[in-house]
């Protein structure tokens, strides 16, 4: 299999357990969304690949910060939300796995968006007329904005809520500066939900059914 591996601390255990079925004899090649998570992979001895040579995956894994009972989601608290979106995008199967805190009845909050350096203070005055307050992103032990790996800047937009987050990404979308959003409407069709709690952990595969 051919699999693509997103980024955050959820991927961090799909990966110490996916090194494990190698070591059984499972075969299997990985695409990386992040330089983190492609260190991380090395690190367990997972072989890694590209989209170039694998345009499509047999399956995506990936954490989210919020989920609705409709599979909608906002992802992109580590940054990585474009090539996220390009991995999920290729794969016959998203699997998100997130704890029971992510799951919301409504989406709403921040919704990351990656933008052009040289666009991004004219692309914020456009988010701001979609009605949010848009921040661009600070580094933590690094002065200056967070910079992406395909070097671009983040900006944080906080919206109270999110009536129609497909129209939303949509709009996002035709504002010119604008990569990529941290909204994922398009995939509730191939969309598996893993939410797990201190207990247990629940499988749903068809929209409507998360709690």
């Amino acid at each position: 299999m051919v699999i693509g591996l997103g980024t955050g601390s959820t991927i961090f255990y799909a990966i110490e357990c996916l090194s494990g079925r190698i070591r059984d004899g499972v075969s299997v090649e990985a695409v990386p969304t992040s330089y983190q998570t492609a260190m991380r992979a090395r690190e367990n001895g997972i072989p890694l690949t590209t989209l170039d040579d694998n345009p499509v995956l047999d399956l995506a894994i990936d954490g989210a910060d919020q989920v609705d009972p409709q599979f909608m989601m906002i992802k992109g608290r580590g940054a990585a939300l474009t090539r996220e979106k390009c991995v999920a995008s290729a794969a016959f199967r998203f699997v998100v796995v997130v704890d029971e805190a992510k799951v919301v009845k409504k989406l709403g909050g921040v919704v990351p968006v990656e933008t052009l350096p040289f666009a991004t203070k004219t692309a914020m005055a456009q988010l701001r007329g979609l009605g949010c307050r848009p921040f661009i992103r600070e580094a933590v032990k690094k002065d200056g904005p967070v910079i992406t790996d395909n070097g671009n800047f983040i900006v944080d937009c906080q919206f109270e809520a999110i009536c129609d987050p497909a129209a939303l990404e949509a709009e996002i979308s035709l504002i010119p500066g604008v990569i990529e959003s941290g909204l994922f409407t398009r995939f509730t069709g191939n969309t598996t939900v893993i939410v797990g709690n201190e207990k247990k952990c629940s499988v749903y595969t068809s929209p409507d059914v998360v709690p």
